[in-house]
């Protein structure tokens, strides 16, 4: 008996005891593959209609299996199924500006309205487009519990040819397109009781916030610890709102950090990861959430696996928020 697997136009009969990357290869269908037993996950790929095989999932995040997200080479399907290798990135929908703030001197705090509801995790983030079509990337910095409205913080940028537009010239009332989500770094209510890191810098605050509000609307029983950190105390924000918010549970616990001059009474002296890491120099079991320049963010990986971190549990997407670079 066959079961049929459905891929853009291709229909393809995938044999018993056949997996899928096998019947795609078989019928010539161009699929990314490697090693053919799950360790490289080059051939991932995800299902559109019903769940895969757990057994398909093994060695994927728990986002990524969440999504029903499998690998080609370990599935033998049990049913007919639907995949897809797509990207969403080109998937845009309208949205109209309905606010625009000021979090500091550099960081704009955009607000839209999306003419649909979204499907999106906090963390993840959309490209925006403007009418020239010009697009950047940004992390959605509010909950899942706002369908149609979606924060970002942009940071502007010298020479920045979109932040300075979103800056001094995007109104509001006037359109712009949004992207379908796109990244993994994002909080599922799967371990109530596991520790939280977060560490960003500058406005990669914004997915922080939003995993942030998120888990304390499920009610996460575990630490919660949040730094965030900057050059210098004028390029911190929030940071009113975050002391507030650990007044109020008690779970939560957040560190502004500076790197250089002068700090103020209540914030710390040093990278935010740097100073995070000396704080908690024992990460075992700890779930974490990077965001921030990539040296950052890759120097954090190691420190928080040398400190007994599982990978698994470190989410940083391949999106980082620039801070030396043109955006």
């Amino acid at each position: 008996m066959s079961l049929t697997i459905a891929l853009n136009e291709h229909q393809v009969h995938c044999q018993e005891h056949e997996t899928v990357l096998d019947a795609l290869l078989r019928e010539k269908i161009d699929i990314p593959y490697g090693c053919r037993q799950g360790a490289c996950q080059s051939c991932m790929v995800r299902s559109l209609e019903g769940e895969p095989p757990v057994e398909a999932q093994n060695g994927l995040k728990d986002v990524l299996r969440d999504q029903n997200y499998f690998l080609a080479c370990l599935c033998y399907p049990e049913h007919d199924m639907t995949i897809s290798l797509a990207s969403t990135e080109d998937r845009f929908t309208k949205a109209m500006v309905i606010d625009k703030q000021l979090l500091n001197a550099e960081t704009l705090l955009l607000t839209v309205e999306c003419q649909n509801s979204m499907d999106y995790y906090a963390g993840q983030f959309v490209n925006l487009k403007r009418d020239d079509g010009l697009i950047r990337s940004y992390s959605i910095s509010n909950s899942r519990r706002h369908a149609r409205r979606l924060s970002f913080h942009i940071r502007r940028l010298s020479g920045g040819r979109f932040s300075e537009w979103a800056h001094e010239e995007l109104a509001v009332g006037d359109n712009i397109e949004v992207s379908d989500p796109q990244g993994l770094c994002y909080y599922l209510p799967n371990d109530l009781d596991q520790n939280l890191l977060l560490i960003g810098t500058g406005s990669g605050l914004a997915p922080l916030a939003g995993i942030i509000e998120e888990a304390l609307h499920h009610g996460h029983r575990g630490d919660i610890h949040l730094f965030h950190g900057s050059q210098g105390v004028s390029g911190l924000y929030w940071i009113e709102e975050m002391q507030q918010l650990a007044l109020e549970y008690k779970n939560f616990y957040y560190t502004p950090c500076v790197s250089r001059g002068e700090a103020l009474i209540g914030i710390s002296k040093g990278r935010a990861n740097d100073v995070a890491i000396s704080k908690l120099p024992n990460l075992k079991s700890w779930r974490i959430y990077l965001c921030g320049h990539p040296d950052m963010v890759n120097q954090t990986k190691r420190q928080a696996y040398l400190n007994g971190a599982n990978l698994k549990d470190i989410y940083a997407d391949a999106f980082h928020v620039a801070s030396t670079t043109l955006d």
